[in-house]
């Protein structure tokens, strides 16, 4: 839940895809096993903090997809609207930030592809996270910012407030 005259923005990065069958086009390759326990885990991770989106923008790639499907098996106390964007399919920043800036939610997930989203991410807060990982934004990175906007139209870069930063483990 955000407060009044924010909104929350939770910038996840596709969990671990299968490259097992190189006949298969990137469009469609689905999560590998680690990917599918991280993303189970990034659900439990957000809900455990009350990070639960009311509105989910994705990529329309099958492993974005997988990925969200995976985190909102985890138990969420919100339903959120969930519209897959073909236009996020390894967008770049100022695609993603059009998209963002369209959106209705107070807490938004956006579910996309690097190098995109780890530009993207960097552009958001007025200071980044000082883990190592931020940079480089490993499959499954996660990072939750506030920004104090009461619609997302009004969004600009260097403006959030960093929450948290996470990456999931998953393993067994």
């Amino acid at each position: 839940m955000t407060p009044s005259g924010h909104r929350r923005l939770i910038l996840t990065r596709h969990a671990k895809s299968a490259w097992d069958d190189p006949a298969t086009a990137d469009h469609d390759r689905p999560l590998n096993g680690r990917g599918r326990r991280a993303a189970l885990e990034l659900g439990e991770w957000l809900h455990s903090r009350g990070y639960e989106p009311d509105q989910v923008l994705c990529s329309t790639a099958e492993r974005t997809k997988e990925t969200w499907t995976r985190m909102a098996a985890a138990p969420l106390e919100v339903t959120p609207k969930v519209e897959f964007v073909p236009a996020l399919y390894h967008a770049a920043p100022d695609v993603m930030m059009k998209y963002l800036s369209k959106a209705t939610g107070d807490c938004v997930l956006m579910i996309g592809h690097n190098p995109g989203i780890a530009e993207f991410a960097a552009r958001l807060p007025a200071r980044v996270p000082a883990d190592p990982d931020f940079h480089r934004y490993p499959t499954g990175a996660t990072l939750v910012v506030d920004f104090q906007i009461d619609r997302w139209s009004a969004i600009k870069a260097g403006s959030g407030s960093v929450l948290d930063f996470f990456v999931p483990s998953g393993r067994d």
